[in-house]
């Protein structure tokens, strides 16, 4: 048996933020193309790159050499230079290798008459030159630029053989894989192979790594989407080839099936066998001004790429809007039917009269005894299309028709058209509602559709307040619930649980772009989006219908394929009741989270109830919304507490938890760490990761990263009083920052900022959990308690003190340390704030926590904006006022400083600038070194901020008068 050895491991001394970021980055912009994905909708599914950092950085032990330690840890996860080049799998473009070389070696390497659009090698040259100049311009670029033409780190096969030596040596083991070495430290450190479980386990990302590192993985989520999400990466996705090969066969037999059907009813092709693959549907009202029948629509442009648009004609003898769809229109036509919305701002604006009414008052909202009461007939289950008396109806204005021509050469091509539906369309239209209507109650029943009730909720309220649906398939249309519901028939005979699933998730992809919640994308794409493009449910104006046709792409799934060999296990379970021992717990859980998980995925379980009871049968098929643990109030934190005791008395002494949560301000840390401390857990370590990609989805001042917060079973029995804890909490920051900034590569940066600050919470909350009690804080008290806006804990208190110590601390980067220390906090916040920005950050976020640091309340008039990811400090130009304040940042050197050179600007003379210094300042002669100072660090900033540099030459010239300057 093989002896457990406690030790510190590397992630709580020191993890390389700055390279995971930009790799975790990589493979959320990876798109669909993500391991996991292609298996279903889950919405923050952490990234698996960050998972195997997290494990591999927890069993790797820290030694008394850390630069070696972070050299064999980037090794492991493929992320040295070696590593790099392993995984390079894209040639450099020819552009960019001939503007790197000098104009003497390009003669050596390439054509001399060679056009620059299309350069071409120097004929004869062998392949293998041509491969070492492509290493040695790989060698050249930076780690974001290397990226670009590298595979993921899960990708290729792990180190090379070197690489493998270089780590045995280190850490004493034998090892030849990543499973390999994950068993012997486990062994080491556990006494067997390492367990690893999440109690959250969403989209699987955690078992799934866990289990591919070569752990014994668990997963388990009160939510039966997610349970079965997770089976499915560790039975499908790492059910190895064979399991995919099954997985595709019964996927392309039940297309095939369904499609047969489809086709042999007729309802998707037309008399001229063409088969459509979109339907677009717009609800239509009655306008409570004139009368007419209005189509709704936020746009009329159909497609971009194909210049196609919807054209409204008065009927003026129905008092209705005939739809004409024209392709190929001209610029004018395009921005015409732009403009023609017939929704704007939530209300309908009638083409007819010009008038605009509220959607609410069109609905029939009012205010019955101080609340509000919905205007809207609420439908019952046998409600398949709107009645013709309901406020909202549906119609069809437009086909997208996919026409197969065969060339002369007997290829073949498709082409597509977008028509004006025709009455043998509305007849089609008819059949698809009759074919429905003949299955709807026996489908229902042997669990093909969907039959639940709509429970209010956040999103779902809006369901039923905003078009009166109150069961699940009134989310969809008939053409959907038809198709699906055959999908749906087909999955409940297949025979393996691997098929079955595999189907049942193929069918939940189909959901996830089939319903009425799917808007029409006219952008160059021109296809039907997913329900869920963010994470809410949303009734539309008008939607796009994808046809069976449409979903051969969807409904397989696309999954690379690998072999999980060790023992894993996926359940759904309320994670405050299991008892699952496990030495590792990382979890992301759903603390002061704005998505409502229980409500989103009854989207998915009103159709997965039957088919998840067949194959799981001590599972259920709920929700749980009444179990679920959301918000941010007391009641939240008791259940949360009672999650983590629970997670905690699950692992042995020696074990580690790290918990995933977004870093947004010492309020949310205060109460992460009064619910962990009560849960039996100490804080080891914080680091945060920027796992989030761009989306014009999230055009704000979002939570950009990911903290990562480590964690140990507390042991101790000590208690402390706070006046005990401010000294010892001070000493721990200096000496986290000390050692991180000891590590710190100055060419190329691991730290951030923020990373600096982040590690002055973990220290602050380090020195407060390794006590088993705090006399002056009463937990239980703590916890309870309601939060007052503006009211600060006394663990919130310690953080924003630990904070202030580490802005002390951190003095940037040529800047005299002596000088820092003179300065008025404002002073320090203005100069450590153009720190920030040089290194690229324009957070608002980020410049209130060091405002927040500095102990600084009005920083606005220091800002040259605020916009969200674009907030920044003026320039000395833009400190226009000429009358400085006696008081404040306007009385301080900086300020004084800052005035001179605008002035050395304004005029091109220093002596403008250095009278003013003279004159106006106090103490001239005293300050003069501390304003050379000041004026050297504004001088640099011209090297990374275009804005600053005029201002920065006048700062030179000025530093440089006075150098030369005396009495």
């Amino acid at each position: 048996m093989t002896v457990a050895i406690s030790t510190t491991s590397f992630i709580e001394t020191q993890f390389p933020v700055s390279k995971l970021s930009k790799e975790s980055y990589k493979e959320r912009k990876a798109g669909s193309g993500q391991t996991l994905t292609g298996l279903g909708k889950w919405w923050g599914r952490k990234p698996l790159i960050l998972v195997r950092a997290a494990i591999l950085g927890l069993l790797l032990p820290a030694s008394d050499e850390p630069q070696k330690d972070r050299e064999i840890f980037l090794k492991l996860l493929t992320m040295d230079d070696e590593g790099l080049r392993r995984r390079k799998s894209k040639a450099i473009p020819l552009k960019d290798i001939h503007a790197r070389l000098r104009p003497e070696e390009r003669e050596l390497w390439f054509e001399p008459d060679s056009n620059p659009a299309k350069l071409k090698y120097k004929k004869g040259l062998p392949w293998y030159e041509k491969a070492n100049l492509q290493r040695r311009i790989f060698n050249q670029l930076s780690y974001d630029e290397k990226l670009i033409y590298c595979d993921r780190p899960e990708q290729i096969d792990g180190p090379s053989e070197a690489a493998w030596d270089d780590i045995n040596a280190h850490l004493g083991t034998d090892a030849q894989t990543l499973p390999e070495l994950v068993q012997q430290l486990g062994e080491r450190q556990f006494g067997h192979v390492p367990r690893v479980g999440d109690a959250f386990c969403g989209g699987g990302s955690v078992p799934f790594e866990a289990a591919r590192l070569g752990c014994e993985a668990y997963g388990s989520d009160l939510n039966p989407v997610a349970a079965l999400l997770t089976w499915a990466a560790l039975n499908i996705v790492g059910g190895g080839p064979e399991v995919a090969v099954q997985v595709r066969r019964a996927q392309q037999e039940v297309y095939a099936a369904v499609d047969k059907q489809v086709t042999d009813w007729g309802i998707e092709h037309n008399e001229q066998g063409w088969r459509a693959d979109a339907y677009l549907y717009c609800n239509e009202v009655i306008c409570p001004e004139c009368g007419w029948r209005v189509p709704l629509a936020p746009s009329w442009v159909i497609g971009e790429k194909t210049r196609c648009i919807a054209e409204l004609h008065p009927d003026a003898a129905n008092q209705r809007f005939d739809i004409r769809i024209a392709s190929g229109v001209s610029s004018k036509a395009m921005a015409s039917a732009k403009s023609a919305a017939t929704v704007k701002r939530s209300a309908l604006v009638c083409p007819h009269c010009d008038q605009s009414t509220p959607m609410a008052m069109l609905r029939g909202d009012r205010r019955v005894d101080g609340n509000t009461a919905y205007g809207l007939r609420l439908w019952e289950n046998d409600d398949l299309v709107p009645r013709p008396d309901d406020v909202f109806q549906e119609r069809l204005y437009c086909i997208r028709w996919v026409e197969t021509v065969e060339r002369a050469d007997g290829s073949v091509a498709t082409q597509r058209h977008y028509c004006t539906p025709d009455a043998d369309d509305l007849r089609r239209e008819e059949e698809v509602l009759e074919l429905l209507r003949e299955r709807f109650h026996s489908w229902q029943e042997q669990g093909y559709l969907p039959s639940r009730h709509i429970e209010s909720g956040d999103e779902t309220t809006r369901l039923i307040r905003e078009r009166g649906w109150m069961h699940w398939h009134h989310l969809f249309h008939p053409r959907q619930l038809l198709v699906q519901g055959l999908l749906a028939k087909e999955l409940s005979v297949q025979e393996d649980t691997v098929s079955a699933v595999a189907c049942l998730l193929g069918l939940g992809k189909c959901l996830d772009r089939g319903s009425k919640l799917c808007v029409w994308d006219s952008s160059i794409y021109e296809k039907v989006a997913n329900t869920f493009l963010n994470q809410a449910l949303n009734t539309l104006a008008n939607n796009g219908v994808r046809t069976f046709l449409s979903h051969n792409t969807t409904w397989c799934l696309d999954i690379m394929p690998y072999a999980v060999g060790y023992y894993s296990l996926s359940r759904s379970e309320d994670s405050r009741y299991f008892k699952e021992q496990n030495d590792i717990w990382i979890t992301d859980p759903p603390y002061a989270d704005a998505v409502n998980y229980h409500e989103l995925s009854e989207f998915f379980l009103a159709w997965y109830e039957k088919p998840l009871q067949t194959l799981f049968p001590k599972w259920y098929a709920d929700s749980k919304r009444a179990l679920a643990i959301t918000g941010s109030d007391e009641g939240f934190r008791k259940s949360m507490v009672d999650c983590y005791r629970n997670l905690a008395t699950h692992m042995p002494d020696n074990g580690f938890q790290i918990v995933m949560f977004t870093h947004q301000d010492a309020s949310v840390w205060a109460d992460l760490a009064l619910i962990l401390w009560a849960s039996g857990l100490q804080v080891a370590a914080a680091w945060t990761i920027a796992t989030e990609t761009d989306s014009a989805l999230k055009s704000g001042n979002y939570v950009q990263g990911t903290v990562l917060l480590v964690l140990r079973k507390q042991t101790s029995d000590d208690t402390a009083f706070l006046d005990e804890i401010h000294p010892e909490v001070e000493q721990e920051v200096k000496h986290q920052l000390d050692a991180m900034l000891e590590l710190e590569d100055r060419e190329d940066p691991n730290f951030s900022d923020t990373d600096y600050q982040l590690a002055a919470y973990a220290a602050a909350l380090r020195v407060l959990t390794q006590y088993k009690q705090i006399e002056d804080i009463d937990i239980t008290y703590e916890l309870s308690k309601p939060r007052h806006r503006g009211e600060k804990s006394p663990i919130e208190q310690i953080i924003a003190d630990a904070v202030k110590v580490a802005c002390d601390h951190l003095v940037p980067l040529g800047f005299d340390q002596h000088v820092w220390k003179s300065l008025t906090p404002d002073e320090r916040f203005y100069l450590k704030g153009l720190d920030l920005e040089r290194h690229g950050e324009y957070r608002a976020g980020a410049y209130q926590e060091l405002a927040r640091g500095f102990g600084v309340k009005d920083y606005k008039p220091l800002l040259a904006g605020s916009k969200a990811n674009q907030t920044r400090l003026k320039t000395a130009s833009e400190f226009a006022k000429k009358v400085l304040p006696d008081e404040g940042f306007g009385a301080s050197l900086v300020r004084h400083a800052l005035f001179a050179v605008r002035e050395t600007t304004r005029t091109s003379e220093t002596l403008d600038g250095k009278t003013w210094l003279r004159t106006e300042g106090s103490a001239y002669w005293q300050q003069r070194k501390n304003l050379i100072t000041i004026l050297r660090y504004l001088a640099a900033m011209g090297l990374m901020m275009p804005h600053w540099q005029t201002d920065a030459k006048s700062a030179a010239l000025l530093a440089g008068a006075l150098e030369n300057d005396n009495a």
